[in-house]
């Protein structure tokens, strides 16, 4: 299973929108997930990168944003929304 951020920017949406709504429950569809802040995540998946991203943009407005990328072994942080015990642990975990 391979680490990866995932970032997005839904351009000209509401925060309350269904928009969101459905972006998140795909993203959680990817595997074990944690939200580190507003529109970013981390996800651990057997999926590839541009597996997801085809994934996400399928459901995704065309002048909306989209970022994923692979983890690398090193990572640093401050005031993450998840626990940052789990997030070390995500991070740390093969």
């Amino acid at each position: 299973m391979t680490k990866y951020l995932i970032t997005y920017d839904l351009v000209g949406t509401d925060e309350t929108s269904k928009d969101y709504d459905r972006l998140i429950e795909k993203i959680k569809t990817y595997g074990l997930w944690g939200k580190v802040q507003k529109s970013v995540w981390v996800v651990k998946s057997s999926k590839s990168a541009s597996t997801i991203r085809d994934g996400l943009k399928a459901i995704m407005d065309s002048n909306d944003r989209l970022f994923v990328v692979e983890l690398g072994a090193e990572g640093a942080w401050m005031n993450s929304i998840c626990d940052k015990s789990w997030l070390k642990e995500f991070l740390e975990s093969t």
